[in-house]
């Protein structure tokens, strides 16, 4: 009778740990083996991009491509669904280009949250919303817009150990969800 009552906490609480960790691999493909939906688009808005190179992003519940370049001296990356209609455009940026107040309030959630951490990689990220012209327009303007993100990688300690975390806020710093990462995928590497 003890176990009927227990089992079914223990199945939510497993479930719900799992949905906040991050099962995802990135791997690199062929030019062919990318959405040709998506390939047009990047053939047809990309001028002066250098270094392209292509990927396939496997989730726990998704598949995802992304194309990243450098373009005017910056490193994007442009994530597209599998069906090749565009998710969202990042830019990695450094801590210096964030505005200031932003700033703040993630270091006050950093420093709340983690007993020592380390900031590994900044991205401005511009989701799509009304049109994908405008969303491309003002990410390749770099603009700094009231519904722009920031997705931050970070080696936080809690606990006495450090793990990964993928960490979203928004334009103002504000928390907007975080989730543990999985060390990257070092298959090729042979020992």
């Amino acid at each position: 009778m003890k176990f009927n009552f227990i089992l079914p906490f223990l199945f939510f609480g497993v479930f719900t740990i799992s949905a906040q960790v991050k099962y995802e691999r990135e791997f690199r493909i062929k030019k062919s083996d990318f959405p040709s939906k998506a390939f047009e688009l990047i053939e047809s808005k990309l001028t002066n991009a250098k270094r392209i190179k292509y990927y396939k992003e496997i989730d726990s519940a998704t598949t995802s491509f992304e194309a990243k370049f450098k373009k005017d001296r910056l490193w994007y990356s442009i994530e597209f669904s599998e069906d090749g209609n565009l998710e969202d455009i990042e830019i990695t940026i450094k801590a210096i280009d964030l505005p200031n107040d932003s700033y703040e309030n993630i270091q006050l959630y950093l420093t709340s949250n983690f007993s020592s951490y380390k900031i590994r990689k900044i991205q401005q990220q511009y989701v799509v919303e009304n049109s994908v012209d405008a969303t491309l327009k003002n990410a390749f303007q770099n603009l700094m817009i009231p519904s722009l993100n920031y997705e931050l990688i970070v080696d936080g300690k809690k606990n006495k150990s450090y793990q990964e975390f993928e960490i979203l806020f928004n334009a103002e710093g504000d928390f907007v969800s975080s989730r543990k990462s999985l060390p990257p995928n070092y298959d090729h590497v042979l020992y």
